[in-house]
């Protein structure tokens, strides 16, 4: 009897921590505890909200944008034949509005396609046998060492172009059988050649130069040359220190028996003591004053370091120089065509300081310098080296410094 009582009395202790943990469990529950089915049926709905609310956004926000392109390609249409002149004025591009859109950079630009007519066969293409005469100009030499400097007037350095007076500056824009001009190169002034880069181009009579400064780049390997270009052709890439460093870190660069560096085609050819502060300035030495780098050549072709060659040269010299008869030969920028839209340019992309800029364009308006027009026509990017292209190029270096 004992034994029955106490397996009742065990049985209900039992029943009643049952239910105690039963309504425990429930509790929990009502109060939304980890993993209850009541706050998980809460919280699904609310994302399921969020997903649809983001959804909605995201239409709204592209329906607007598609209405706004529609608006402003509407509204440009309606502008262009509009009677109003404001309206009318933003399709005209000789009208003062539209220019000023154009310098304050609101006017998209048209992608650039140039398409050049080439002779078709590289070993049909006849070298001239003889060089352009200088008739008007046939004598011109180079100032080398810095007449300051010399007579002890000055303590400074020497300056890469010397410190020219504004009388030896306007005696070099007047044209004579025989001149002295400024160009560069003055002695102790900085870009000097190593002597091994100074003997190998001397045997260049034609030239194909590039340049990179301040380690910007590699090398870019030209396409499309012939056999006869490259055995014509010196490829030279001219490069500062920093360069040279960066090339070499980056890419495989070659070793002559003779010292020469090479990355493929290119022959590096290194200017040691930068003239300049700037590596744009210092880039515009060897663009520029190709004839007094490399002063054997009698024809040259300039490639921006940026840019990769794509064309034989040979067919570029007979169709820009010798097809025509010209002796310079020199691109036209596809978006700039005068130097007043080139300086706006440079102030917008912030590239020098805007009181220079104004400066410098101010004293080309005052020596009588005028605006493109559609008049001058221009072609490529290459010269034949007489002595009038010359001084053109030491003109545009003393425009510049």
């Amino acid at each position: 009897m004992e034994s029955i009582e106490t397996q009742r009395l065990l049985s209900k202790k039992l029943t009643r921590r049952g239910d105690r943990d039963t309504a425990y469990q429930q509790t929990r529950d009502v109060e939304g505890g980890s993993g209850s089915p009541v706050k998980f049926q809460q919280v699904y709905p609310l994302r399921i909200v969020l997903k649809k609310g983001f959804v909605r956004l995201v239409l709204a926000a592209g329906t607007l944008w598609m209405l706004l392109v529609m608006v402003v390609l509407l509204f440009h249409v309606w502008s262009c034949q509009s009677s109003l002149a404001f309206f009318s004025a933003i399709c005209n591009r000789d009208g003062r509005v539209f220019i000023i859109l154009d310098t304050m950079g609101f006017v998209p630009k048209p992608a650039h396609r140039c398409s050049i007519p080439l002779a078709n066969d590289v070993a049909k293409v006849a070298i001239p046998r003889e060089r352009t005469p200088d008739v008007i100009l046939e004598n011109l030499s180079y100032f080398e060492e810095d007449d300051d400097l010399k007579n002890g007037t000055e303590s400074t350095t020497p300056l890469f172009g010397g410190h020219q007076s504004w009388a030896q500056r306007d005696q070099s824009f007047k044209l004579s059988k025989t001149m002295k001009v400024h160009c560069g190169f003055i002695r102790g002034g900085g870009a000097e050649m190593s002597p091994k880069d100074i003997d190998y181009v001397k045997k260049c009579k034609f030239v194909v130069a590039s340049g990179i400064f301040d380690g910007y780049d590699v090398p870019h390997q030209p396409t499309n040359i012939s056999e006869r270009s490259r055995e014509l052709f010196c490829f030279l890439m001219v490069v500062d220190e920093v360069s040279l460093e960066f090339i070499k870190s980056n890419v495989t660069v070659k070793k002559d028996s003779e010292g020469g560096q090479w990355v493929g085609i290119w022959r590096l050819i290194a200017l040691k003591n930068p003239p300049y502060d700037e590596p744009r300035r210092n880039g515009k030495v060897p663009k520029i004053l190709t004839h007094r780098l490399f002063p054997q050549a009698q024809y040259s072709i300039w490639i921006d370091g940026k840019m990769e060659l794509i064309t034989d040269p040979l067919l570029m010299l007979e169709r820009y120089l010798w097809r025509g008869k010209h002796t310079f030969a020199i691109a036209q920028h596809k978006h700039h065509h005068s130097i007043y839209e080139e300086a706006d340019a440079i102030k917008r992309r912030k590239r020098y300081a805007r009181p220079l800029i104004d400066l410098h364009m101010k004293i080309y308006r005052y020596e009588g310098m005028q605006p493109w027009s559609v008049l001058k026509n221009t072609a490529s990017g290459k010269k034949n080296v007489t002595n009038p292209t010359s001084l053109l190029c030491c003109s545009i270096l003393i425009l510049t410094e």
